[in-house]
């Protein structure tokens, strides 16, 4: 057979060449491997690219060979996993220097379906450390570049994840998404990123940030490959306590009425042509009969102070397990304390000492009243109101993905203008809601056109909308 053309690929195409023999998975996986060590020269998406690739392509070959015609979707398709998912025997450091050798003892409970789907693990993406950061320039490892334009970030914090999807080194990837960690990066990489409701994927073997906001959550291509990766690993697990026991749902055939929350679109800080391009995939939509409604979330301005309250609050409880005596880096001091503290200063970076010293004071005696119970109300009252607004008829909330494209590598030096990049991603994860990002087309920025996303947000538990709305504007979009 000729080269592969691992460009115009997607899982369900690649499905189908695998099944009529077209070419192998060991073929498959040897193009993918071939092209990643390429790539990763220049994108630093993966921080290991494993070596028994060919051996899984093997496996998945011998697997087709058996079935045939009932082979599973994702059987021989090379994956990119985020480096904060467990795989057993592997090494998962959440790209910090304080678990830079740590392996983990068992599966998480996704990779445990993704094995028995027979999907072939290509490798661990790089990502912001511990899941804190929005370019992925936080990485202990050095960040992610974009493909699209090498000297600006691939959106984080599971930017490898997308940059390998968007380089074409693997055909889909896992990331996990806190606060839009699949979505922002998806659309500043011109690729689908789907977080699902909360508890939808089960958190057990995802290294935890905000326990109340992780999702693990897909990336492709396209909205179909999204879709089947989600199908895989989407279900009830008795080993999260958060996971929902919610297999069947009736869900509306038809998603046609899609609320703006235009009151929205007037914060300070968002890029004139990201908002002309997402009133142009508006005006797409009504062309192919989709109503377009204006809807008000009153209190969904306070969604990203009341996330930057929440989100340190757990991550700083989550993340005193790493103090270097049970695993991990360990700094030796003159005593307990010292090696305590030795440990987390040296094997923690910026980022995430400043997130632990931030959650640590809203917890505080004398703050937590003050700050974490009305960001706890806060989060109540955007939950109603996303509630209110599916009830009275709309199917989909619309907003562009991100304020706006990829920004350069170092651009960006002020923390809060940082955290403000999720400001539309953030919503869904406060009110445990599903979304998916889309690609809309591109803006130019210095000569180079870089992608950016609409973003479709459903009623809990409504991810069959979402694939529903996405796919519909991926098709209008191409045509």
């Amino acid at each position: 057979m000729g080269s592969i053309d691992l460009e115009n690929l997607t899982i369900k195409k690649t499905h189908d060449h695998l099944v009529r023999g077209d070419f192998s998975a060991r073929e498959l996986g040897s193009a993918c491997l071939k092209r990643a060590e390429e790539k990763n020269q220049e994108t630093n998406a993966f921080l290991e690219i494993f070596e028994d690739v060919i051996e899984a392509g093997d496996e998945a070959d011998a697997r087709i060979r058996e079935k045939k015609k009932d082979t599973p979707l994702l059987l021989g398709i090379p994956l990119a996993i985020k480096d904060n998912i467990l795989i057993k025997g592997r090494v998962v450091s959440c790209a910090s220097k304080i678990l830079s050798s740590y392996k983990a003892s068992y599966d998480a409970t996704a990779i445990q379906k993704l094995k028995q789907a027979g999907a072939v693990f290509l490798g661990r993406t790089n990502m912001d450390e511990f899941a804190m950061g929005s370019s992925n320039e936080s990485s202990a490892f050095g960040g992610a570049r974009n493909p699209h334009d090498l000297s600006r970030v691939p959106g984080g914090s599971s930017g490898g994840s997308a940059s390998a999807v968007a380089s074409s080194s693997s055909l889909g990837a896992l990331g996990s998404d806190t606060g839009g960690s699949v979505r922002q990066p998806a659309s500043f990489c011109g690729v689908v990123g789907l977080k699902p409701t909360y508890g939808r994927v089960s958190r057990f073997g995802l290294v935890a940030m905000a326990s109340s906001l992780d999702q693990v959550g897909p990336l492709g291509k396209t909205v179909e490959d999204v879709k089947i990766i989600y199908d895989a690993i989407s279900g009830h697990d008795p080993m999260d306590s958060t996971s929902l026991e919610l297999e069947a749902k009736s869900y509306k055939p038809k998603a046609k009425r899609i609320g703006v929350p235009r009151h929205l679109m007037t914060e300070k800080g968002i890029d004139k042509n990201v908002l002309e391009n997402f009133e142009a995939s508006l005006s797409l939509l009504q062309k192919n009969n989709y109503e377009i409604v204006d809807i008000e979330l009153p209190h969904i301005t306070y969604a990203l102070p009341a996330y930057y309250i929440l989100m340190p609050a757990e991550a700083s409880t989550n993340l005193a397990r790493f103090d270097g005596v049970r695993y991990g880096f360990h700094e030796e001091g003159g005593s307990v304390t010292e090696d305590y503290m030795n440990t987390r200063g040296a094997g923690f970076g910026m980022e995430v000492r400043r997130r632990i010293l931030l959650g640590t004071y809203v917890l505080s005696h004398g703050y937590y009243d003050a700050y974490y119970s009305k960001a706890r109300d806060t989060r109540v009252l955007i939950k109603k109101e996303f509630g209110d607004v599916f009830s009275r008829g709309v199917d989909c909330i619309a907003t562009p993905t991100t304020p706006s494209p990829a920004f350069k590598i170092g651009e960006v030096k002020d923390p809060l203008h940082m955290y403000f990049a999720d400001m539309f991603t953030i919503p869904a994860n406060i009110a445990g809601i599903p979304a998916i990002s889309v690609p809309s087309g591109t803006v130019l920025r210095d000569g180079k056109m870089l992608p950016v996303g609409i973003q479709f947000m459903a009623a809990w538990g409504e991810e069959e909308s979402l694939f529903e709305v996405g796919g519909a504007f991926e098709r209008f979009f191409k045509s």
